[in-house]
């Protein structure tokens, strides 16, 4: 099993209820935080993106720069890169770090208009996400690529310097019909957040069938688990916190209720209806309250309590774990600390 931990990469305190702690969002900030994963047992950390915060390439960089043992799981839109562009810079900095970067692929919700791209229907969309995995593969391992898509065109290109062997790998994320196709045939870790085992069951079985009927030409996918997790010393003690914790949030804001949820956050907030805690200790009541994407549902316990759960998702097929809690200079040590060394021993 492998476990990254959250950079939240916002400039402004408060992230998921985040401390305002001095220096939020600097270099200084984000090292910090970065260092801490290192010292608590965690391979590395994704890197939020969206128009409006710190470019998270350019954070990536300067983290890897600072640390030795951290790999950035630095998120990514197609449209917002072009494939050969982005294909460079990833080597680089992969070249440089001596192979530790990680990508996450996002063609999420986001404000396309504001960096001059545009929203086509669903399929496009997907389409065009497909294409730019495939060709950003292609030049990692391939030199003098001449390719021509729907979407996408180079001619003669070659990436210098050369990525770490095949490239650093493609997370991905998406619960639509269309996004599991791309995920089933092009990523090597399909990401999902915190639904319920049953849920997760059926994906799994879903994508790997998937990848068998479309001929996936990669090495088998591979699953990861995107979740908040509320861990303290004991159950009383966590239940506690965690409730405290939805009572204070805020109620959705009136653009989170206009717009239509995507596929995978429907999926989450579904959940609810279910109960408020399900499985062992999933609890579904934030996203009632506000709580968005790996925020909607959190697992709540004591180490062992949360270990445990984690360990059923395990049992199901998930290698890959991200997991988050506020404020995170805190939580980045405690969960650590207390999960780890449960799950790897």
């Amino acid at each position: 099993m492998r476990f990254l931990w959250y950079i939240p990469n916002t400039v402004e305190p408060g992230h998921r209820g985040d401390d305002a702690v001095p220096g939020y969002g600097t270099l200084d900030h984000s090292v910090e935080l970065a260092r801490l994963a290192e010292e608590h047992g965690w391979e590395g950390a994704l890197i939020g993106t969206g128009w409006g915060r710190p470019d998270t390439f350019t954070v990536a960089t300067a983290l890897a720069a600072r640390t030795t043992t951290f790999k950035p799981l630095v998120a990514v839109r197609p449209g917002y890169w072009q494939p050969a562009h982005f294909a460079s810079s990833a080597a680089t900095l992969d070249h440089l770090s001596g192979g530790r970067l990680l990508v996450n692929i996002v063609s999420g919700q986001d404000d396309l208009a504001a960096y001059g791209d545009v929203e086509g229907d669903q399929t496009e969309r997907y389409a065009r996400t497909k294409e730019f995995m495939r060709l950003v593969r292609r030049l990692w391992t391939s030199e003098h690529v001449t390719f021509e898509g729907s979407h996408f065109r180079v001619a003669d290109s070659t990436v210098v310097p050369r990525p770490h062997g095949t490239g650093p790998r493609l997370y991905f994320g998406g619960a639509s019909a269309a996004a599991e196709k791309v995920a089933a045939t092009e990523a090597d870790v399909q990401l999902f957040w915190g639904e319920s085992l049953d849920g997760v069951a059926d994906r799994i079985d879903r994508l790997r069938r998937l990848s068998s009927d479309l001929d996936r030409d990669l090495p088998p996918l591979e699953f990861g688990l995107r979740i908040t997790t509320l861990v303290r010393d004991t159950s009383e003690e966590a239940w506690r916190d965690a409730e405290a914790k939805v009572a204070a949030m805020t109620s959705p804001p009136d653009a989170f209720r206009r717009r239509r949820p995507a596929v995978g956050q429907q999926r989450l907030l579904d959940l609810g209806h279910r109960g408020d805690v399900l499985d062992s200790c999933l609890y579904t009541a934030p996203g009632r309250h506000g709580g968005g994407g790996a925020g909607t549902t959190w697992l709540v316990g004591s180490p062992d309590e949360v270990a445990a759960a984690l360990r059923k998702y395990a049992d199901l097929g998930i290698d890959h774990f991200i997991l988050s809690d506020t404020p995170y200079r805190t939580e980045t040590a405690r969960v650590g600390d207390a999960l780890i060394g449960r799950l790897i021993s």
